[in-house]
């Protein structure tokens, strides 16, 4: 299983109504944290789950479901996380 096939399983338990994964490694060849294969995502993911959570309780939400592909697997993460009614 690939990295963004683990990244959309592990999110999957947030019961998103919708989520979108871009791996945008490709625009970071050569920064730090590179490497073939995906290491750079950006996220757009939209779940109930995130109602009444500030911004921050959100990302740390999403961080703590993608656990310990956070420490190293992933490199960097951009996130967007909405409720169905920010739509």
């Amino acid at each position: 299983m690939d990295l963004a096939d683990q990244i959309l399983k592990r999110l999957a338990t947030l019961e998103p109504v919708s989520v979108q994964l871009e791996d945008e490694s490709g625009l970071h060849l050569g920064h730090a944290g590179w490497k073939p294969g995906g290491s750079h995502f950006r996220v757009t993911i939209v779940s109930a789950r995130f109602a009444g959570q500030s911004r921050l309780q959100r990302h740390r939400l999403v961080y703590q479901t993608l656990g310990p592909l956070m420490e190293g697997e992933i490199h960097a993460l951009a996130v967007n996380a909405l409720t169905p009614d920010e739509l």
